[in-house]
């Protein structure tokens, strides 16, 4: 991913002589200017999946995403932001002190000029939420404390039934965030820090602040061996258990309350995995992450402490009318790619007995991770 810098010039006084005057004001004016932001997937999902074996995301993608899924669900990757929510709090002399009061403002393109005193400021930058419909599911407290901004999702209206405990239904998944954070700014009298730029006749400070993704997107897909028109349709909807519920805009670190997230699916039909044709049930899902992590922050797989397993479910209706429920474990792989990734299981339909009987809890398949040897257990 490559390093989103915000750079934050102090503009002193824009005068015609050769340089500016420094006039000791009480407040003088900022612009915080933003740079293009690129993410690429294939360099945010770092991995490492074995000693010098590097994770290629695209290799093991057999679900693709074609226009029809661009129009039902959007983009398939991160998307660039052009507006941003800018919170900017003054902390007098003391750098690190709690914070008293708030200035929010809007910033729509890459500029932003306001007025600051002179002392220590902390910087919090934010992407405002477009979507496909208008509706925005990502809410933002910043009541409860003004030293940090809590973002989470509401309950959808779709029944949770796995590693949710406190919850009875799944809740919407969030749209791309982005956040950077910066604290004890200092803006001062003495220009220490600063850097005269003679072309412009202004003072200028650079700040460097990172802007990391702090949703997470994962790509599922369940693979249907010898199908022949057995699975006809899906539900549309499935769920991912065992996420955080919110994340701490400030710092990225994911909550500790474990939820149910539901997000859209598609089957597709005669795909080609290896030679093979193939149906797949695939989407894609935003999420805060695994609970109580900061996934920026995490390096290696075997730092991941999840104390919740991970199960995708999702209802597909059967040729003959019935519906079933099934429910896979991939707590191995979400765990693994513990910032987003493939998750992929594998079902032969020719071990999956057809039901005679309505109703999506006559039938549950918990099927293991296809990293297991393809080892089904089936509960009737």
């Amino acid at each position: 991913m490559k390093q989103l810098a915000l750079l934050l010039l102090t503009l002193l006084a824009m005068a015609c002589s050769p340089e500016p005057p420094l006039h000791l004001y009480d407040a003088h004016e900022v612009e915080l200017e933003q740079p293009v932001i690129d993410i690429d997937l294939q360099v945010y999902w770092n991995y490492e999946m074995a000693f010098g074996i590097d994770y290629d995301w695209q290799a093991e993608w057999y679900y693709g995403w074609d226009d029809e899924d661009r129009r039902l669900f959007g983009e398939l990757g991160y998307t660039m932001p052009g507006t941003f929510s800018l919170r900017r709090y003054y902390t007098g002399n003391t750098p690190y002190a709690p914070h008293t009061s708030v200035l929010a403002n809007t910033v729509v393109g890459n500029h932003f000029t306001g007025r600051y005193d002179w002392g220590f400021w902390d910087i919090l930058v934010w992407n405002q939420i477009s979507t496909l419909d208008g509706v925005q599911s990502l809410i933002f407290d910043e009541e409860t404390s003004l030293d940090s901004v809590v973002a989470f999702t509401n309950q959808s209206m779709r029944p949770s039934r796995y590693h949710a405990p406190k919850f009875t239904h799944a809740f919407y998944e969030p749209e791309q965030l982005f956040s950077a954070y910066d604290q004890a700014i200092d803006i001062n009298a003495d220009l220490e820090g600063f850097v005269y730029n003679e072309e412009r006749n202004v003072w200028v400070k650079k700040l460097d602040m990172l802007l990391h993704p702090i949703t997470y997107i994962y790509l599922t897909q369940i693979i249907l061996h010898n199908n022949r028109g057995r699975i006809a349709a899906v539900d549309g909807m499935s769920n991912l258990s065992g996420l955080a519920r919110t994340t701490n805009v400030n710092t990225g670190q994911a909550g500790e309350d474990a939820i149910s997230v539901g997000y859209s699916v598609r089957l597709k039909n005669n795909c080609q995995k290896q030679g093979e044709s193939v149906d797949i049930v695939g989407g894609r899902l935003m999420t805060f992450g695994i609970c109580n992590h900061r996934a920026n922050s995490i390096t290696r797989a075997d730092e991941v402490s999840d104390p919740y397993p991970h199960y995708m479910d999702v209802t597909m209706q059967f040729n003959n009318g019935m519906d079933s429920t099934f429910v896979f474990d991939v707590t191995r792989q979400v765990r693994q790619r513990y910032k987003g990734g493939v998750i992929t299981v594998e079902l032969d339909l020719d071990t999956v007995p057809i039901p005679r009987r309505p109703g999506g809890s006559g039938f549950n398949a918990v099927v293991k991770d296809y990293e297991d040897g393809g080892t089904h257990e089936f509960e009737m």
